[in-house]
């Protein structure tokens, strides 16, 4: 199953841990993170025989890197002691990654995420704007938790779920979790010399949970549970999640060759159905905009993105990402979908083109009034 998974990927998000990218608190590893780099530019180009990848890194180590260039040696205990180390450490992890992939030819682009980011709507539709057009440029973004800005109220906690958050995001294909481990086993392999590898479960498993100690064990703070916890996030959007080694020799080259390498948790949702079955089952929907006959032949039956263009009206009070139903000129509901545009801007889109919308809004989010990715059909 691996081989099919991570072969057939397309868009990848890689997540390393700060026992790796610090070399165990030590600092920045510059050959490992130098490794990563080159394996990264070789998913991006194709090189191996592959296909080209889009693929994002969630990188820890800041706080480690800040705790080290600020010669301390035990990690702080006081909030705005951790956010000054991240702000330190964020300098160095950023210009490693920055002067690694340049010497790969590939360009790289900071982006500091924090929960509030992605629980409110207008700004996850921003952030997942932003990193949709680094990929299409070419351009790898290395993500980190803004850890100078958050608290207990806002932090992701760990990088594991921030990874998974981000393939959510995205909607990746695979997330891959490197870590000091090479994979995932039915008990602590340092403690339980019996403990057996696990290749490959399905992600969301509970008994998975119970492997790597549960929730609140000693050996899951911070360990294979975040992991594992990780894993069942990114199966809710269709996407698959590989535990490796982060020190295999090409680690990322071999996987998505298709080798067998780490533990794979798979989704046992496809991508684009779970999150189309997530908008056909929205309950709650914040208003809706009337097309024309044109309009709806393209959304209906050539499954086109709905242009603003085509509408005629809009009806109700909604926010961008708010999920809207898109009607005919009977009142017939033939798609829901994310609106790109408030209701308040859609107004003034209505039989726009997008060439106008600059001067009616002062910017351009979106050609489209709703994207075919974000939209499904109710009626056919």
């Amino acid at each position: 199953m691996v081989s099919s998974v991570l072969r057939d990927a397309r868009r990848i998000v890689v997540k390393v841990g700060s026992s790796l990218v610090t070399n165990e608190g030590r600092g920045l590893d510059e050959a490992a993170i130098g490794e990563w780099s080159r394996q990264l530019a070789a998913l991006v180009r194709g090189e191996g025989g592959g296909a080209p990848r889009e693929v994002i890194m969630v990188s820890s180590g800041a706080i480690a890197e800040g705790m080290k260039r600020l010669g301390w040696t035990t990690r702080p205990h006081e909030v705005h002691e951790l956010q000054a180390a991240a702000a330190v450490g964020q300098m160095g992890l950023a210009q490693m990654y920055e002067t690694k992939l340049r010497e790969q030819g590939m360009g790289s682009a900071q982006v500091l995420l924090t929960h509030a980011d992605l629980a409110d709507r207008e700004r996850y539709l921003n952030a997942r704007s932003t990193l949709l057009t680094l990929l299409r440029l070419g351009v790898v973004p290395v993500i980190n938790e803004n850890d100078t800005v958050v608290n207990d109220e806002i932090k992701f906690g760990d990088n594991d779920t921030l990874g998974a958050l981000v393939a959510n995001l995205v909607e990746a294909d695979a997330l891959v979790i490197l870590t000091d481990q090479k994979g995932l086993y039915t008990a602590d392999p340092r403690r339980n010399p019996a403990a057996q590898f696990v290749h490959e479960a399905k992600a969301g498993d509970p008994a998975l949970e119970a492997m790597a100690g549960g929730a609140g064990s000693s050996i899951g703070k911070g360990g294979m549970i975040t992991k594992i916890l990780a894993a069942k996030r990114a199966a809710g959007s269709g996407a698959s999640t590989v535990i490796a080694w982060g020190r295999e020799q090409d680690v990322l080259v071999r996987l998505v060759k298709g080798e067998a390498l780490g533990t794979l948790l798979v989704a046992q949702t496809q991508k684009k159905q779970a999150r189309k079955q997530w908008m056909a089952d929205h309950l709650q929907l914040r208003g809706a905009v009337l097309v024309d006959a044109g309009a709806a032949a393209k959304v209906r039956d050539e499954g086109k993105s709905l242009l603003p263009i085509g509408m005629t009206a809009v009806e109700g009070d909604f926010s961008r990402g708010d999920v809207i139903a898109v009607r005919d000129l009977a009142g017939l509901e033939i798609a829901r979908g994310l609106a790109n545009y408030a209701s308040a801007e859609a107004r003034l889109l209505c039989r726009k083109s997008s060439s106008e919308f600059e001067r009616l809004l002062g910017y351009v989010a979106e050609a489209e009034m709703v994207h075919r990715d974000n939209m499904v059909l109710t009626i056919k």
